[in-house]
């Protein structure tokens, strides 16, 4: 039996999709009730009955993102043979996840919320909690290349880790200014150069 006010046919699944790719084109504070109910054709009452409330709403689609499209770069990491290939690929499937946004408005986790307005604290919060989570495992990847010998025993990963999460986030908000695949793509052997 379908909930009052949704269409027979309402797939939460697909509709939490379509709110996820609102929030990554608008971002939390600029992505209005109106738009997400118009994402997914139902009125603001079948909205609440279905995913509670906006935040929460923002909270499911950040979890599809990262188990999704957002994961692309962390399977990258974990796939490369060694440290820098795999740096190199994360790096790469960085720029794949910016500039397949919709709107070209790069990583949801980084550019999702901007503002942090003191009530939305908690959901910046959760998105440095994720980031702060990428760097960890950019350093561990660091951390088995020490280990491996592909990689000086004196690398400093945690500072590393910390460059290459600057570099994402650079690779974010520059597509979000219009780069080019190419321009960003001229960002990645420079920032290899680190891993001597």
């Amino acid at each position: 039996m379908a909930t009052r006010g949704r269409p027979r046919g309402f797939d939460r699944d697909l509709a939490l999709h379509k709110i996820m790719e609102v929030f990554w084109a608008k971002g939390y504070e600029g992505a209005q009730l109106n738009d997400l109910t118009a994402a997914i054709g139902i009125a603001p009452p079948s909205f609440y009955a279905a995913f509670g409330s906006k935040e929460q709403a923002f909270r499911e689609a950040v979890g599809l993102y990262v188990a999704t499209v957002g994961s692309g770069s962390m399977r990258a990491l974990e796939a490369g043979e060694t440290a820098r290939q795999a740096i190199r690929a994360m790096l790469l499937a960085s720029i794949d996840i910016a500039l397949g946004a919709p709107q070209s408005n790069g990583c949801l986790l980084i550019l999702g919320v901007m503002n942090c307005q003191p009530e939305i604290g908690p959901l910046y919060d959760l998105l440095k909690g994720l980031r702060k989570e990428t760097v960890e495992r950019v350093r561990a990847r660091l951390a088995r290349g020490v280990a491996d010998g592909e990689l000086p025993q004196t690398t400093d990963t945690a500072t590393l880790a910390n460059y290459y999460g600057a570099i994402m986030q650079a690779i974010s908000m520059q597509a979000r200014d219009g780069a080019t695949r190419q321009k960003l793509e001229a960002l990645v052997q420079p920032s290899l150069a680190a891993l001597q």
